[in-house]
């Protein structure tokens, strides 16, 4: 069963693209990255030739006698002399490259010599990608993979465009949905949260119609996490690694959602423990979203690297970490007790990081000034915050009130709720938020802000 996803309009626009480079996908293992390039080599090439380095570790010495499309055709050919390499109308697929990142130097070449297109893929990269970059820097193309966001599993359940861009409508129009509509999004939305987004976890609970064995599956997967840890990091990090990894989801449940090393192992400091996040962020497998030192633009740089948040990049795992008895009570009833002001937060984060943002928060020294995320729009900074509970967002009405903050003039609460808008705050459902950074490009364009009052 194969999953529509946004990587398919992707990769056509790319083979339209006649100065295409060598196309690099990253991501976390398991988000469905070599399904998606098999599907879209079927349909448009008369020859795929794939090579994975992990499966077939033979073509590792592909690259030993020189690094020219020639060379490596050459090796490859002799190593399976029934390969069919037509010029113009092959794709050579090089998958599981994080055991194999020499092939990147072979990308230059590729390019230059245009007679064959060039995917690469590879899970768990880490580190390795630092070679892959400097290896090719200039001759390829980057595209980051995830697991499905809500769009494409509004897809999975059989949901078309057209109800994507209804939902798009009542946001930008901020006309709130009817009781049906928020009742049927609303009940897709939390089956997106006890499932996440993995394929193979989507298409189980499509084709049973029914979470049963979704959570051994996720639980499966956490596993597969922790052996590539073990597999690919180095030395004394591994141990440090899978410390950082498995206390996400205690430290997540705290009130202060900073994450705080000294709480991973005795003695820990930061300095020690710097590149174990930076590890499971490279690897796809954490979203890292960092405190800012002041809430202004520009946001890149403006942060303090010891102080951040862990989020899973997806929130199903999240779920599937937590004890037997939330994880039942979840599934069941719908209930997260301690773990529901996360749960929505991690969502809200892996929404934002889908959709293109780099995660930012902000927490006032000495204050109870505190708000979850910030976005930005073309001349102006955004909060936004997530309430798990009816209340006021008081944090959010002082960043926009106050006179101290002049790149903030507006704010956006996610909720439970509906659509809705008052003093500066525009707020919408959590289901929503995969849509928010197409609202806010839509508003530039046109020169207005949500409450429709013409931007400066």
């Amino acid at each position: 069963m194969y999953l529509r996803r946004k990587i398919d309009r992707f990769l056509l626009d790319w083979k339209a693209d006649s100065n295409r480079k060598p196309l690099i996908v990253k991501g976390s293992r398991q988000v469905g990255k070599t399904a998606a390039i098999r599907h879209f080599a079927s349909a448009n090439y008369r020859s795929v030739i794939e090579i994975n380095f992990v499966e077939n570790p033979k073509y590792r010495a592909i690259t030993q006698n020189g690094y020219s499309v020639d060379e490596v055709v050459k090796s490859m050919s002799l190593l399976d002399p029934t390969l069919c390499f037509i010029p113009h109308e092959t794709l050579i697929f090089f998958d599981e490259i994080q055991d194999h990142p020499d092939i990147a130097t072979t990308l230059k070449f590729f390019r230059q010599d245009g007679r064959f297109d060039v995917i690469c893929s590879g899970s768990m990269l880490g580190i390795n990608y630092r070679t892959i970059e400097s290896n090719s820097v200039g001759y390829k193309t980057d595209y980051e993979m995830h697991s499905l966001d809500f769009e494409e599993f509004l897809w999975a359940k059989g949901y078309d465009s057209d109800t994507v861009e209804s939902m798009f409508g009542h946001l930008a129009s901020l006309r709130p949905f009817s009781q049906i509509e928020m009742g049927a999004f609303t009940s897709l939305f939390l089956d997106y949260c006890t499932i996440g987004g993995m394929p193979e976890v989507v298409s189980s609970y499509i084709e049973r119609g029914t979470f049963e064995g979704t959570l051994n599956m996720q639980r499966q997967l956490v596993l597969d996490y922790e052996e590539d840890i073990q597999k690919y990091a180095d030395g004394m990090d591994r141990a440090r690694i899978l410390n950082v990894f498995r206390h996400i989801p205690v430290q997540l449940a705290k009130e202060n959602k900073k994450f705080q090393i000294s709480k991973v192992a005795k003695g820990a400091r930061f300095k020690d423990y710097r590149g174990c996040v930076e590890w499971l962020e490279t690897a796809g497998i954490v979203n890292v979203c960092h405190c800012l030192s002041f809430p202004e633009l520009p946001l890149r740089g403006n942060y303090d690297e010891n102080k951040f948040k862990m989020y899973f990049a997806d929130t199903g795992l999240f779920v599937s970490m937590l004890d037997d008895e939330a994880s039942d009570d979840f599934r069941a009833n719908r209930n997260l007790g301690v773990y529901k002001g996360a749960l929505y937060e991690s969502e809200v984060g892996e929404a934002l990081r889908k959709a293109g943002y780099d995660l930012y928060y902000y927490k006032r020294e000495n204050s109870t000034l505190e708000e979850d995320f910030f976005v930005r729009s073309r001349d102006a900074l955004i909060p936004v915050e997530v309430k798990s509970k009816n209340g006021t967002a008081k944090s959010l009405r002082t960043l926009i009130a106050s006179d101290s903050y002049p790149d903030i003039r507006f704010g956006i609460k996610l909720t439970a709720g509906n659509i809705g808008s008052s003093n500066g705050i525009f707020t919408a459902p959590y289901f929503t938020t995969f849509l928010l950074r197409r609202l806010l490009k839509t508003f530039d364009e046109d020169g207005i802000d949500l409450f429709g009052t013409a931007c400066a």
